[in-house]
């Protein structure tokens, strides 16, 4: 069984890089009827934030991305590390170094200036004489001081690294006790029974270290897989201003799980020329073994094209509910289908259909000056005082279509284009030049509002004199 984990530190927010792994481990233990356990590695106090735990919990129940079993904190879990820093101890393969800060920092300086790679030189390693006093040892574990350590990795293949180059013997428990990240990601992922690790190629040089507590240990060591990093555009580190923010921030934009988790799994994975998968499919045909090898690419664009692929496809009463997010309510509007069903064709967010919305349904208080110039020229009053006064005789407008058939009629009683009767109409129930088809518009508020508006839009652009004679 595949069992794999997602185990982020609570010491900031959940970023799309972070996401990304969580999926595609979270994707790989589904598709093989496996666990996917979420593990929260608090251990570093002065860091840990509750807000940042709250956040990661939050992202997850947002996207319905689901966990197995109770969720794992490492705060929770020192007697465990205790036992085990003894046990390697006891059998010799750990052992007290005394060495202080200023040693350490003497050494590093001399190494430096020797042009040697900085680590600790062992002096403690065998040492079996009375320890100095005043000093609180760490616990170091003895490694492998010659030979290579192969990572076996399911995307960039063997990675080889000599132990001379990459180790030395590094601490595994703090002077004050506490255990260090290496030492106690290679212990839950062991007793948790997770067999593989899907992470950011970032941890690939802590790897070598986690071997050497499995071996030591005496545990199973995992199948990792370690995912190349997302860049931005010109191919560097993805910032936050290119995307690498909150998860939760995308919410706010607007965006949609759907879109999010498809716009995620199709960084670095593919399957033919597929774009878009259910998060069913997914699980159906996610491979890690297929995972590129080389960094991918974050594409703005490509993340509004699914989110409005999404947007257009989604039932209107469950667009109703997640306008809500935005204190748009539609749930029980009688106009609901209509608005959304001309507003989702053309929002590529949920912020946009929320602001196409408000431009429908809130009356004018102003008019874009250039469209005012375009649209109120000539008899533009005249034709627009008319179709006013046709729309106050019709008995039964209630559709884009009755109203599609006034703005016909004024367009063949006054023998003029189209255009002579809709851009100013365009600025009277709108605003401004751009928007949804205005039968549509007009549907949607009502008979008594598009008199309204045309009769406000007459009396505001005459009495300031704005009309093009």
């Amino acid at each position: 069984m595949v069992v794999t984990r997602f185990a982020p530190s609570p010491t900031g927010y959940l970023h799309i890089g972070g996401l990304r792994t969580a999926l595609f481990s979270y994707l790989w233990a589904k598709k093989n009827g496996g666990k996917f356990v979420l593990r929260i590695e608090d251990t570093d106090k002065a860091r840990n934030s509750d807000e940042a735990t709250k956040a990661i919990l939050e992202a997850f129940k947002w996207l319905g991305l689901e966990h197995d079993g109770e969720i794992q904190y490492q705060s929770k879990r020192g007697e465990i590390y205790a036992k085990y820093i003894n046990q390697l101890l006891d059998e010799g393969k750990a052992y007290k170094c005394y060495m202080s800060k200023e040693e350490l920092t003497q050494l590093r300086e001399t190494q430096m200036a020797n042009k040697q790679r900085t680590k600790y030189d062992g002096k403690y390693r065998d040492f079996n004489a009375t320890p100095p006093e005043g000093i609180e040892p760490v616990i170091r574990i003895k490694a492998p001081l010659t030979g290579e350590i192969i990572v076996k990795d399911g995307v960039k293949g063997d990675v080889s690294f000599q132990a001379e180059d990459i180790l030395d013997d590094f601490v595994i428990a703090r002077a004050d006790g506490s255990p260090t990240y290496n030492f106690v990601v290679a212990i839950d992922d062991a007793l948790m029974g997770i067999n593989e690790v899907i992470r950011g190629d970032d941890h690939l040089s802590n790897t070598p270290k986690q071997i050497v507590v499995y071996e030591a240990l005496g545990f199973d060591i995992p199948k990792f897989y370690h995912v190349p990093m997302i860049h931005n555009q010109q191919g560097k580190k993805l910032s936050k201003r290119d995307g690498a923010t909150d998860v939760m921030e995308y919410k706010t934009m607007g965006y949609t799980p759907q879109a999010l988790l498809n716009f995620l799994v199709r960084l670095g994975w593919s399957h033919g020329d597929q774009e878009i998968f259910s998060l069913q499919e997914m699980k159906n045909l996610f491979d890690p073994k297929d995972i590129n090898k080389s960094a991918s690419i974050y594409n703005t664009e490509k993340l509004d094209w699914l989110n409005a692929h999404y947007i257009k496809n989604t039932p209107n009463d469950e667009l109703a509910q997640l306008l809500l997010e935005f204190d748009i309510v539609l749930t029980s509007h009688d106009k609901k289908e209509i608005i959304l069903d001309a507003i989702k064709e053309r929002a590529k967010t949920l912020k946009e259909m929320v602001s196409l919305i408000k431009e429908i349904l809130q009356t004018p208080t102003s008019y874009d000056e250039k469209a005012v110039k375009k649209a109120f020229k000539g008899d533009a009053i005249e034709i627009l005082n008319a179709f006013g006064a046709k729309v106050a005789t019709c008995k039964n407008c209630h559709l884009p279509s009755d109203y599609h058939i006034l703005m016909e009629d004024i367009v063949k009683e006054k023998e003029i284009g189209f255009g002579k009767i809709g851009q100013p109409l365009r600025v009277a129930l709108l605003g401004k030049m751009s928007g949804v088809g205005l039968d549509t518009v007009m549907a949607i508020i009502g008979k008594d509002e598009t008199m309204l508006r045309i009769a406000n839009a007459i009396t505001a652009l005459v009495s300031s004199d704005k009309t093009v004679s």
